[in-house]
């Protein structure tokens, strides 16, 4: 079973630099970092969350790969968002043009980006709550549509800027809607 840990290190102030050397020298950790400077420390996830997230990758990585709008990011990945903080969401995808206009340097450390699309998915001991300021704080980034998908109450959370969060019980077929063209994911195993 995955834990969370989060310390406020408010009086510390990790610098980019320092937060990324954490992150490098501990791989077998994650980490993030909320806006106020908090360093989240996520243990791995177990066996049940991990597969479910990788076939939500799988599925958003071929459906890339057919069309080749943009990028495909794994949950290893950590964005620099434009309030500070540094998330990394469970499945994520960039448009090709948004990506290709960082720097090398940008796009090789912990890009200064928020994705298009994120994918949370909920495991067993997650904060609902954290969860969805979390996908709010992605939202008022820039991030165009989220998915909080929650299989211990049995629903998915549709988020979109400036909407009403739409929720459907599982199972459930999602769209891409027209920033993902074509993508459709089926919540039927969950």
């Amino acid at each position: 079973m995955d834990s969370i840990l989060t310390l406020n290190l408010d009086t510390v102030r990790l610098t980019d630099e320092q937060f990324y050397n954490i992150c490098q020298n501990n791989h077998e950790l994650k980490f993030e970092r909320t806006a106020l400077g908090e360093l989240i420390i996520m243990s791995p996830v177990g066996g049940e969350s991990g597969n479910r997230e990788a076939d939500l990758i799988i599925d958003l990585g071929i459906w890339n790969r057919q069309t080749g709008l943009g990028y495909t990011f794994s949950s290893s990945t950590i964005f620099k968002l434009p309030n500070g903080a540094d998330r990394s969401p469970d499945a994520a995808w960039i448009q090709r043009q948004r990506w290709e206009s960082l720097t090398p340097e940008q796009r090789r450390k912990f890009p200064p980006i928020a994705p298009d699309f994120v994918i949370e998915l909920r495991s067993a001991t997650d904060s609902i709550e954290m969860l969805r300021a979390k996908m709010q704080e992605y939202l008022d980034a820039g991030v165009l549509l989220g998915w909080l998908i929650n299989p211990q109450q049995q629903q998915v959370e549709i988020h979109r800027p400036e909407k009403v969060v739409e929720v459907r019980n599982l199972p459930a077929e999602l769209s891409g809607e027209t920033l993902l063209p074509g993508f459709r994911l089926s919540l039927s195993q969950y």
